[in-house]
């Protein structure tokens, strides 16, 4: 493998990261305020459907994303009036999300499966960097899309770890009890957590449809959002290694889609579920030590908020 192969499968796993970055960064910030949202992949789907028909109908990928956004965050605020006002089962009413909006994103997309979006988001190389062996191409010539997942971590991280609104979240999903008796709107602030995760997903469905594949199907994102839902419980709740982890799988996504240009003389079918049985692996390492899920996930994590008075 010389270096410019290097390069182009750095760049693959970079740009298969990013949806799940999306994804996984906003189920991040749902689940740290103790909301168990399980309907990333309904949410990513009607995003997807959602900014693909509206990039196909006015020629503006833009306006394209703001849809995803709004499906996500739509989907997302259904599930939490269920949940957190009407104090649903968290599991039940996620399976629930994601199988309705696997259902809705398919009937909603029926019009769009032949129809060809005749624009997306361009790519911005960095001058100066763009050529830089292996980091340029992956690093340096993204879209704006792909920068503003790599600023987000940053923007996340500081706002959970460095500022009170982000103390303010972190304690409602470590003890909503206390938070409450203090004076914080525990119900107000898991609705801003959930409906933020949810145009994430949106987010990361549309950039499925509008940049990575520019087409519509039905199940296009194809159970990834299961996978940035794995990734949260991979990082141990902690931005920076949902980072690391998103690009981990990415590469394995990149991997396969080398290997299936570079004529390896594998199944398709195997290579097509190496993220997947990677995913199985790592959950399976990371139970045999239940204590460091115990010690970092939200301590009230799924558990629905009885206010005492």
């Amino acid at each position: 493998m010389n270096i410019d192969q290097i390069s182009n499968l750095a760049a693959s796993a970079v740009v298969a990261a990013i949806p799940l970055m999306y994804a996984g960064l906003g189920e991040l910030v749902t689940e740290k305020s103790g909301v168990l949202n399980l309907g990333v992949e309904g949410m990513m789907l009607m995003g997807a459907v959602s900014g693909y028909a509206v990039t196909a109908t006015t020629n503006n990928a833009w306006l394209g994303v703001a849809a995803a956004i709004g499906a996500g965050a739509a989907m997302a605020l259904l599930f939490a009036f269920l949940t957190l006002t009407m104090l649903a089962n968290q599991v039940a009413t996620g399976l629930s999300l994601t199988i309705f909006g696997i259902g809705l994103s398919a009937y909603v997309g029926k019009p769009y499966t032949s129809a060809a979006a005749h624009t997306t988001i361009a790519a911005w190389p960095i001058p100066g960097l763009a050529h830089v062996p292996v980091l340029g191409p992956s690093v340096f010539t993204l879209t704006p899309l792909g920068y503003l997942a790599f600023a987000l971590f940053g923007a996340v991280a500081w706002f959970l770890y460095r500022t009170r609104a982000g103390l303010v979240l972190r304690s409602v999903g470590e003890s909503p009890q206390v938070a409450h008796s203090v004076g914080f709107s525990v119900v107000g602030v898991r609705y801003g957590a959930t409906v933020f995760g949810g145009g994430m997903a949106g987010l990361a469905g549309g950039y499925y449809s509008i940049v990575y594949l520019q087409l519509w199907q039905e199940q296009l994102t194809s159970g990834r959002g299961w996978i940035a839902l794995a990734l949260v419980v991979f990082a141990t709740w902690r931005p920076w290694r949902l980072l690391v982890g998103a690009l981990l799988f990415g590469a394995v996504t990149g991997l396969q889609f080398y290997a299936q240009g570079a004529g390896v003389p594998v199944p398709t079918q195997f290579l097509a579920m190496l993220p997947y049985l990677a995913t199985i692996v790592v959950l399976a390492v990371i139970s045999r030590n239940p204590n460091t899920i115990k010690l970092n996930a939200p301590a009230s994590l799924g558990k629905p908020f009885f206010a005492a008075g």
